[in-house]
């Protein structure tokens, strides 16, 4: 879309700047429109009755969108052309999903987009206390605004495990006779958010940047948004839904009002799951949004479908909130515990050996060559070690044993304890090799660090594990990111 194209969300006039080379998107106020545009009003077919046609492209929520010029060139429909086919659509879970999920639909080939950073406070006492030190709440709501900034160069946003969004970017291309006469689009952003201690999503649709050029009959477009499970697990795992009634069709007009669209998804707690008492459930949400074409218009064969997937997960854990109560949901992706190197950080001597550990791994203790940590990315996260407090023993145990072959027995002198990496709460300990013969006894590092940066590195990440909802075992996990 060229600069200073007017668009229509709401009811009102934007207009709408997309820098194709950084793919950002700003909505300013606008009061006029370039003469190509006309308001949606007027933008519709001549009463010519000749073959018309209206061919459908789908394209990332902040794609380049084709101008009317380009779709009239010779070239202009083949490229149309590569937009309509079955990869085109091809609706992929986010890269970082967990669990049962993980094996159920493809993923996306890049990472989701994350917040740099999360909002600590910390009081004037953590530097020296560290029960001091304290994680905020996860996000649980998101803005229309928010998703749409954070799709920039990625399929989905996950501001946190109950925030997630994704969408599409829906193109017409109006046809009389063989000839492109029109172009319009328009936006479908669902953004996925949890309460806190809830097992109650909310799946809510926006319809927005209602765009047209030339001669169309996009008023009368009609766009059938519908959703459905199409995976569990279990499989005989029931579900309740709510909110407005799916599928419903409505016209490109009525969508101008700006009213989203809200669908609740639950999994009723007391049902059986995976994972015994733990009662895990999780299931694959695929929201659908096919186009019908109006009145004397034919459709092309491309008319949209499933756009993309939402896997939420549900649980009872006893050792996780909300265990009296039924338990809680969260979106099935992998967490990021982050650790920061700053001065002002008190985790930031655990943070500094994790970072060497990740990028200089041959240069910790104990040497192995082959060194490589997991929990650097979604394809080898770490698990939580919860429910084997022997095996979390023996991790501890062998790390230690290692700081003190390392750094000598008076290693701790002077506050230092022995940190070890990765942690022992976690499945690839130290003491891994045990009961995975695929791990290599060797692959883990430890180092003798001030015992206070131990402490709160140790508090952050029992906070961090209770706030994620990290379940144990393999259907769960995370990867830790370095910050400064």
């Amino acid at each position: 879309m060229p600069d200073g194209t007017c668009a229509y969300q709401g009811g009102s006039v934007k207009r709408l700047l997309l820098d194709s080379r950084n793919r950002t998107r700003v909505i300013l106020a606008a009061a006029l429109c370039l003469p190509l545009m006309v308001p949606l009003s007027v933008a519709h077919a001549d009463e010519d009755t000749g073959s018309q046609r209206v061919e459908n492209y789908v394209q990332p929520v902040n794609a380049d969108t084709f101008t009317l010029t380009e779709l009239q060139r010779p070239e202009g429909l083949e490229r149309l052309q590569t937009l309509q086919t079955p990869q085109a659509l091809a609706a992929v879970l986010p890269h970082e999903v967990s669990g049962p999920a993980k094996s159920s639909a493809p993923r996306a080939e890049e990472n989701s987009v994350q917040p740099l950073n999360e909002d600590r406070s910390t009081s004037a006492a953590a530097a020296t206390d560290a029960a001091a030190v304290s994680l905020p709440e996860p996000a649980h709501t998101m803005t229309l605004q928010e998703c749409v900034a954070g799709l920039v160069g990625s399929e989905f946003y996950v501001k946190s495990r109950y925030a997630v969004c994704s969408g599409r970017q829906f193109g017409q291309v109006w046809i009389k006779n063989g000839t492109p006469v029109g172009e319009s689009h328009f936006d479908v952003v669902v953004v996925g958010t949890i309460p806190k201690n809830s097992r109650e999503m909310t799946a809510t649709y926006y319809y927005t940047d209602f765009t047209v050029e030339g001669s169309t009959d996009a008023r009368e477009l009609g766009v059938t948004t519908k959703a459905s499970v199409s995976h569990s697990s279990p499989a005989t795992a029931q579900f309740t839904t709510g909110g407005n009634s799916l599928p419903a069709t409505r016209k490109w007009a009525e969508l101008l009002d700006g009213i989203p669209v809200k669908q609740t998804l639950t999994a009723p707690s007391g049902q059986p799951g995976w994972a015994g008492s733990l009662r895990g459930i999780s299931a694959i949400y695929q929201p659908n949004i096919k186009l019908v074409a109006p009145p004397g218009w034919s459709s092309g064969a491309f008319t949209g479908g499933d756009i993309f997937m939402l896997p939420p997960r549900w649980d009872e854990a006893s050792y996780l909130n909300a265990s009296t109560a039924g338990g809680a949901a969260v979106f099935s992706v992998l967490a990021t515990l982050k650790y920061s190197t700053a001065d002002a950080a008190p985790e930031r001597e655990v943070a500094k050996h994790i970072q060497k550990a990740f990028t200089k791994p041959t240069q910790t203790q104990p040497p192995l060559a082959t060194k490589r940590l997991a929990g650097q990315n979604a394809d080898e996260p770490l698990t939580r070690l919860y429910t084997d407090t022997e095996r979390r023993g023996k991790n501890r145990t062998r790390a230690v044993w290692n700081c003190v072959k390392f750094f000598g027995p008076n290693y701790a002198d002077g506050g230092k304890e022995c940190d070890e990496f990765p942690f022992a709460t976690t499945y690839q300990g130290a003491a891994g090799y045990e009961y995975d013969p695929l791990q290599d006894p060797l692959n883990f590092s430890v180092m003798a660090l001030d015992g206070e940066s131990n402490g709160a590195a140790g508090t952050l990440l029992g906070q961090f594990y209770t706030l994620n909802r990290i379940i144990d075992g393999p259907d769960d996990g995370f990867i830790v990111k370095i910050t400064s």
